[in-house]
């Protein structure tokens, strides 16, 4: 029901943007009415696409169907139908390098999605990654493309190299594969039907809009002022979760991105088992019983009502550092 619902406001919306483009009305306007008229349909559509990414993520964890005879079709269906379609995300090799994220959360090394750098080597960085720091500002949009195509951190998840696929069989490449031409056919067919100018201004600027969510919501889970990262001497699975934070954007927001935001630390304790329909239950039920037993000062919840605000201050202020101190090395 949830992903028919999000599949349907992103065909919805995109589909009346696309209407929009088309019309005279639109046509007969200078390129600065233009841009000002499709504007709000663009971020509409972005953030439904955001919408149906969170199904997507539920998918590759396997949580869209438990049922032991059909749900690993099921899942695999719902994510090359959500991810690699709608949201132009390879769903296999994503979901890849998503679980070696889970398995590794807030380890300084072992760590995927999230680079961690020591601030106070900043100093004996690389040129290129020094003058990376400087523009960061300037690629703060497009960080969601970085990540897929560049391979920046994890590998590719287009072309199949880096150290997320260390390891991996052909088999399992070769699956990958299959959701990579899956988008590629998708964002082919949309691109020869619109052409490049209508692609780019009905598919890729919300398309844009999506991955400004997907980095935001993912960067504010992970970093907090009192945030810590673990070593191989240091990391265990439960300290890594209880390291990520539930922000609250507001109830609505948090209700339509299916609570990937106000859920967060339960869905890294048990990531595998509980369904986004489950989370803000599944968070209470948390919240409660960490009380009953003293153990409430473990679990970290932030209010976020300015979210578009915090993740350019955070991310101005910190980029991908974190401090010396923070690191329990024993």
């Amino acid at each position: 029901m949830y992903a028919g619902l999000d599949v349907a406001a992103v065909v919805g919306s995109m589909s009346f943007l696309y209407a929009v483009v088309q019309s005279d009305f639109y046509n007969g306007l200078p390129i600065a009415g233009q841009a000002l008229t499709v504007a709000p349909l663009q971020i509409l559509t972005g953030f439904a696409m955001w919408c149906t990414w969170c199904i997507g993520h539920d998918a590759g964890h396997g949580t869209v169907s438990k049922s032991t005879k059909f749900g690993k079709g099921i899942n695999r269906i719902v994510g090359e139908i959500t991810h690699s379609m709608i949201c132009l995300t390879p769903f296999v090799p994503w979901a890849l390098s998503h679980k070696k994220h889970h398995l590794n959360h807030n380890h300084l090394e072992k760590d995927y999605s999230h680079e961690w750098m020591i601030r106070e080597e900043a100093g004996d960085m690389p040129p290129f990654i020094k003058a990376t720091y400087y523009i960061r500002m300037v690629y703060l949009p497009f960080l969601y493309f970085i990540y897929l195509f560049t391979g920046i951190p994890d590998g590719g998840h287009v072309l199949f190299y880096g150290r997320m696929w260390e390891g991996e069989s052909m088999k399992d490449k070769l699956d990958g594969a299959l959701s990579v031409a899956v988008s590629v056919a998708t964002a082919g067919t949309l691109w020869h039907n619109m052409g490049t100018s209508d692609f780019a201004v009905v598919c890729m600027a919300p398309w844009t809009v999506m991955g400004f969510w997907l980095f935001m919501v993912t960067y504010l889970q992970h970093h907090s002022d009192d945030g810590k990262v673990y070593t191989d001497d240091t990391f265990t699975f439960e300290k890594g979760a209880f390291e990520t934070v539930d922000r609250d954007y507001g109830e609505g927001v948090n209700a339509l991105s299916h609570h990937m935001m106000d859920g967060h630390v339960i869905h890294h304790l048990f990531f595998t088992k509980v369904p986004h329909y489950r989370l803000h239950a599944a968070t209470q039920a948390l919240q409660k019983g960490m009380k009953e037993r003293g153990q409430d000062h473990l679990y970290k919840q932030i209010d976020t009502p300015d979210f578009t605000q915090e993740i350019i201050k955070q991310y101005y202020n910190n980029w991908f550092y974190i401090n010396e101190e923070n690191i329990v090395r024993k």
